[in-house]
């Protein structure tokens, strides 16, 4: 299979594709950012705690 065949292919794909209408896709982003942001939230916040406690057990042991 050639480029040019494989290109024809995936443009034929993806016109036969049932994209979804703009009424359930910005919800549906907005979902995704939402999520990712709390998760960034949730993950920053647990590296803040582990440096901490690696702050507080490095000075109990340099001691």
């Amino acid at each position: 299979m050639g480029v040019k065949k494989f290109t024809q292919d995936v443009i034929k794909e993806g016109k036969r594709v049932r994209w979804p209408k703009r009424e359930v896709l910005v919800p549906a982003i907005v979902v995704v950012v939402i999520i990712a942001a709390v998760v960034g939230l949730i993950l920053m916040g647990e590296d803040a705690l582990g440096k901490g406690l690696i702050d507080v057990l490095k000075s109990t042991f340099n001691k």
